[in-house]
């Protein structure tokens, strides 16, 4: 599942619809790729175009989004190993839409599109493989012959990227977003303060046990302390404290009776 901590919600967004506009139209020849705990790598896969001396190989390569996308331009790697003028042996991309000619308002699709342009149309004059630019100005058919060798061992076809990864892991993420949105809304929903519904009390027992002696009322258990007001247990209680009183009086009143009847007969 998609965290993607280092991207702020608003661009999340925006790249989780581009990313899922990419899977389901790519453009010629590039297939897309994402991390799916981080949508701030982004991988293609791109065809070598036919009539160049990439032809046939498939060249994988990344984006790398900071946290300040798309304020600032991506970074572009190729991952497959690759003879050419503007890209340097570890990979890095020099072309001036990652550069000077970026605007906040091209998309993926513009720089992916871009960088195959870039197999068809190199600038040696802005070289990061200075081997490969003059090569490429003095001697065209020696340039093109490392290009194919390199193309030939290096960019062979890739594990393809799994059908539909980029749809799920979007949905994915839009749910995660969708119960976040809808769990602080419960949240918010509740006042700060609010009692909670609490199960009702069973009402007390008010059988009466007969013994030797005038009938008792059964002992009552004291009712939970629940913080919440209530009459029934009260009411129930108050009205076993009067019976026991009234038996008392009872009681009492027939003890000086007797009294009364042993002091007649003396």
């Amino acid at each position: 599942m998609a965290t993607n901590e280092n991207l702020p919600p608003n661009v999340i967004k925006q790249l989780a619809k581009e990313l899922k506009n990419l899977d389901e139209s790519p453009p010629e020849g590039i297939k897309v790729g994402v991390n799916d705990d981080d949508f701030s790598t982004i991988y293609g896969d791109i065809e070598g175009p036919a009539g160049t001396p990439y032809e046939n190989g498939v060249f994988r390569m990344k984006l790398l989004l900071s946290h300040d996308f798309p304020h600032s331009p991506p970074k572009g790697y190729f991952l497959t190993k690759i003879f050419h003028p503007n890209i340097a042996n570890n990979g890095e991309i020099c072309v001036n839409t990652l550069k000077k000619d970026w605007n906040p308002s091209l998309g993926l699709r513009h720089v992916l599109i871009v960088v195959r342009c870039l197999l068809i149309e190199p600038f040696p004059e802005s070289a990061l493989n200075e081997q490969a630019g003059k090569m490429l100005l003095e001697n065209y058919e020696e340039y093109a012959r490392h290009a194919r060798l390199y193309t030939g061992i290096h960019a062979k076809p890739k594990p393809k990227f799994k059908s539909g990864a980029i749809s799920e892991s979007t949905t994915a993420l839009n749910v995660d977003q969708t119960n976040t949105s809808v769990l602080n809304a419960d949240q918010k929903s509740i006042s700060p303060g609010a009692a909670l519904p609490l199960p009702s009390l069973p009402a007390p027992s008010t059988t009466a046990t007969r013994g030797n002696g005038p009938e008792q009322p059964a002992a009552v258990a004291p009712a939970a302390d629940t913080g919440v007001s209530g009459s029934a247990p009260a009411t129930a209680i108050n009205a076993q404290k009067k019976e026991g009183g009234l038996t008392k009086v009872h009681a009492d009143k027939k003890k000086i009776d007797a009294r009364k009847r042993s002091l007649k007969r003396l």
